[in-house]
């Protein structure tokens, strides 16, 4: 309980988990440290009172894992060669290298008090929260290569994709000249169409612009023909008035002069009656006297026949007005008729205008059908030599689908022999680790050697 209450502890003082014992020993084993090191490393050598020795080879592994620093670099000396008694200094240095390399380690792992009792007399307690600071840095450090491969192994697959890619598009443009540029023995042919064209081309803007103003111009003559279509319609209606007021002048002239006839013979018939009446006074004198009553109803009467005949000389004087604006108005009627032939011409001349006008169009219509029908074959050739580059360009695409079949299977055998040489290299590191062990157990029987002959020395010395 005491051990599971200072690991809790060190939780809340720590950035990172601190891990259980047999969670370290069974993480160093399978990640850390490999062959025997990994069979002998066991929970004794930790808790209750951890070995220096094993504790050692274990930050030594770590080193080693990271900095691809070796364990036997730690037993270099760097010191000079006239140095007295070097091998004092043998058992000192691996020691310092490993502190002084899991100082610099250390402060990644969240560890800043690091010293040399933890290397020389360690604690359970404070073992256990190195190598779970140490742990927790591998996983991270694993992760973050993982990731970092997926990353290598995407950017590789579009590498070899843009490579692939640029080689194709490079094929791709030195075929795209190929098939755009025009031969030597084709070149002049190649001008001719192209002038040609050009000629076409400035035919057809003039020939439209020939048409634009045939349209403004029969446009303006149909404004003109409508304009007098007007004209000629106001004018028939003017003379359709005219001839209804002739029509009523001659009924008035036809009736004027018989009413004249009969107001002349009433006239005279009263002229006559006057007369005998004179005559009759004459001779009935007497008669007379008695009537002079029947004269003055008589003189009345004639006053009234005189202001008849002033009526008739103004009547007459009218009918002279009425005549001369009847001569008039048929000389109006026949300047009418005569603009009227006038523009009966004009409008014939207007329609052989139109109809030459439409004959030109039609012509220019049927040389324009035959340019086109021209055109349309000289299209038609060049969609046949379209249609041979499309058939071309469809080889060259197979062509290329063939060549990515052939990559894809030198790949697949490139990635066979990537899984061979990476088997070839795990065997090898596994033979470098058994060589590694043996050197070790060789240096450590060199030092058992180097002590005993030391210790023979000494013994020598004394006897001496």
């Amino acid at each position: 309980m005491s051990d599971q209450q200072c690991v809790k502890d060190d939780m809340a003082e720590n950035t990172f988990p601190v891990y259980k014992v047999d969670a370290i020993v069974q993480f160093y084993r399978t990640e850390v440290l490999t062959g025997q090191e990994a069979k002998h490393f066991t929970k004794n050598d930790i808790t209750p009172s951890p070995k220096a020795e094993s504790i050692q080879r274990v930050y030594m592994r770590v080193l080693q894992l990271l900095f691809r620093f070796r364990p036997e670099c730690h037993y270099t000396v760097p010191l000079s060669e006239n140095l007295q008694h070097p091998m004092l200094y043998e058992w000192v240095s691996p020691i310092m290298s490993v502190y002084m390399r899991m100082c610099e380690f250390l402060p990644l792992c969240h560890v800043f008090d690091f010293s040399l009792n933890d290397l020389l007399n360690p604690k359970s307690k404070r073992t256990i929260v190195i190598l779970s600071a140490i742990q927790n840095y591998l996983h991270f450090r694993k992760q973050r290569m993982e990731t970092i491969a997926d990353h290598q192994q995407s950017f590789r697959s579009v590498m070899d994709r843009l490579q692939t890619y640029t080689r194709e598009i490079k094929e791709a443009e030195k075929k795209i000249e190929k098939l755009t540029t025009i031969p030597p023995e084709q070149q002049a042919e190649a001008k001719e169409l192209a002038s040609a064209l050009a000629e076409l081309a400035t035919s057809m803007q003039h020939e439209y612009q020939d048409v634009n103003t045939m349209n403004e111009a029969v446009a303006q003559c149909k404004t003109e023909i409508a304009e007098l279509s007007q004209k000629l319609t106001q004018r028939r209606v003017d003379v359709t008035t005219l001839k209804d007021e002739l029509v009523k002048l001659k009924s008035q002239i036809v009736e004027s002069p018989e009413e004249l006839k009969n107001e002349m013979e009433r006239m005279k018939e009263n002229v006559k009656s006057i007369r005998m009446s004179k005559e009759l006074a004459d001779e009935r004198l007497v008669e007379l006297q008695m009537l002079v009553q029947c004269a003055g109803q008589v003189e009345a009467e004639i006053q009234v026949l005189l202001k008849q005949q002033q009526d008739l000389q103004g009547s007459m004087c009218k009918t002279n007005q009425q005549k001369e604006e009847v001569q008039s108005l048929a000389a109006m009627y026949e300047a009418l008729q005569k603009e009227l032939k006038n523009l009966s011409s004009e409008e014939a001349q207007l329609k052989r205008a139109l109809a030459m006008k439409l004959d030109k169009e039609s012509k220019q219509q049927i040389r324009r059908q035959k340019k086109k029908e021209v055109k349309d074959q000289h299209v038609k050739n060049i969609y046949g030599q379209y249609d041979k580059i499309h058939q071309k360009r469809e080889e060259i695409v197979k062509m290329i689908e063939e060549s990515n079949r052939e990559t894809k299977m030198f790949r697949e055998k490139m990635q066979k022999l990537r899984e061979k040489c990476n088997q070839q290299t795990q065997k090898a590191q596994e033979f470098y680790e058994r060589l590694l062990t043996t050197l070790e157990q060789y240096n450590k029987r060199i030092e058992s050697i180097v002590v005993e002959t030391n210790a023979d020395t000494l013994k020598m010395k004394s006897h001496f």
